[in-house]
């Protein structure tokens, strides 16, 4: 690869996460605090709009007292960035799941405890029965017999509501454990899977790809000027563009397709057992989509018109890793851009092509 056209397939990056970094700096300067990777990072997620729950935040104090302090700062990281907080709530989880669990096994050792005194109680009943016939001694033996009974049916009632009290705590414990797993692997803002869900997505999907003989397909998918409804409409406007996108993605597809989040302004779509030609037919779907809705903002009810997308899409090769097959969907992308945006292009494309062997990528 030439230096010149790796510079040009990098450009789009360089450019959009320059403006993060610009902006994350920015906010450093205006609320007075230590550039710190951590304060860092933090402004620069918020720039990026990765994580809206971390935005919403952020937001929240600004709106109430105008500025934000570094104690605030760093109650968001914790809460909202800290590579620990997802384990430290699957460790609470399932530590609160064997407290319950142990307190189950407590309960049916005690009432396996009762039912065993039941039972001798019966033995020693049945026993003094058969030694005597006088009334008087027969009625307290059955007389103690029934106040045994009521004793067990009582610890009976007393082991079901327990057990099933614990039942539906460990439900509403296992539910915890998904809706942890659903947040480390859905991006917040679009609801879509993240980038972490991407890669092991792709890898899966290659393999059985490889292992079944079916076609696979990749889309990439970027929003045209989207830098522009940023800078002009501000972050939340950003953000219902991204929603928007999101949507339209994930009403053209089905099945096993996996829509995800890739990045900033950047979407990808996996289609297992998708040839080429489908997975063009897919993206022209999902580009209409996109540009038959208007942009409305919120806030003001103003028109803002319609968004457009550009979108590469490459299809699995024999021999291909997954970086293969994004560079060739990205090169694609690339090409959708250069020829004017709210386009489709694959890697079979005569330009596409040419700008493969102008790059030197196979």
């Amino acid at each position: 690869m030439t230096s010149h056209a790796a510079n040009a397939m990098d450009n789009s990056d360089f450019k959009r996460t320059y403006i993060y970094g610009e902006s994350a700096l920015g906010n450093l300067k205006k609320n007075q605090m230590p550039a710190y990777p951590r304060n860092y990072e933090i402004w620069y997620t918020y720039a990026a709009g990765f994580n809206r729950g971390l935005n919403k935040a952020i937001n929240d104090i600004l709106r109430t007292n105008g500025s934000i302090t570094l104690s605030q700062l760093d109650t968001i990281y914790n809460e909202h960035l800290a590579p620990s907080r997802l384990g430290d709530r699957v460790d609470e989880v399932g530590g609160k799941i064997s407290s319950e669990i142990r307190s189950i096994v407590r309960e049916v050792e005690g009432y396996i405890s009762a039912t065993s005194q039941y039972g001798d109680a019966l033995m020693g009943a049945s026993h003094n029965l058969s030694k005597t016939e006088d009334r008087n001694v027969i009625r307290e033996i059955v007389s103690q017999l029934i106040n045994s009974t009521k004793e067990a049916e009582e610890q009976n009632r007393t082991l079901s509501e327990q057990l099933a009290a614990s039942q539906a705590q460990v439900q509403q414990l296992r539910e915890s454990l998904d809706t942890i797993r659903y947040e480390s692997l859905t991006d917040d803002l679009t609801t879509l899977a993240n980038r972490k869900h991407f890669d092991r997505s792709l890898e899966q999907a290659m393999e059985e790809a490889v292992e079944n003989d079916e076609p696979l397909s990749l889309l990439m998918t970027d929003i045209d000027h989207f830098k522009k409804f940023n800078d002009t409409y501000g972050h939340q406007t950003g953000d219902q563009v991204l929603r928007l996108v999101a949507v339209a993605v994930k009403q053209n597809v089905k099945g096993r397709d996996v829509p995800c989040r890739y990045g900033g302004e950047e979407f990808a779509v996996v289609l297992p057992n998708t040839n080429l030609r489908q997975a063009v037919a897919v993206a022209e779907s999902i580009r209409k989509a996109v540009m038959a809705k208007e942009l409305i903002k919120r806030s003001t009810g103003e028109n803002l018109g319609r968004i457009t997308i550009s979108i590469g899409c490459s299809t699995l090769s024999k021999g291909d890793t997954m970086q293969d097959l994004i560079e060739r969907a990205d090169q694609s992308l690339y090409t959708a851009k250069r020829g004017g945006r709210n386009l489709v292009k694959c890697e079979t494309d005569p330009d596409v092509n040419l700008l493969l062997d102008e790059t030197g990528v196979a």
